[in-house]
């Protein structure tokens, strides 16, 4: 598996737990939040994310007020 390969190369750990958690790292850190996907046009899912906020903030105003409570009788 190459992303197992990626991870592990060149580290050596002292126990399971310890190789998990790398992979773990490794997956959740870089590999499913930075590699570029075909699907997002070979985006990454941060550079993704970023590009469709900020084509949205130029688009749609935010409204920022704060909400009035209602008058009861």
């Amino acid at each position: 598996m190459l992303i197992k390969a990626e991870c592990v190369r060149g580290r050596v750990f002292a126990t399971w737990a310890e190789a998990k958690l790398g992979l773990f790292e490794y997956i959740d850190g870089f590999y499913d939040s930075r590699r570029i996907q075909k699907r997002l046009c070979y985006l990454s899912p941060i550079e993704f994310e970023e590009k469709h906020y900020a084509e949205h903030a130029t688009t749609e105003p935010l409204n920022l007020k704060p909400r009035q409570p209602a008058l009861t009788s």
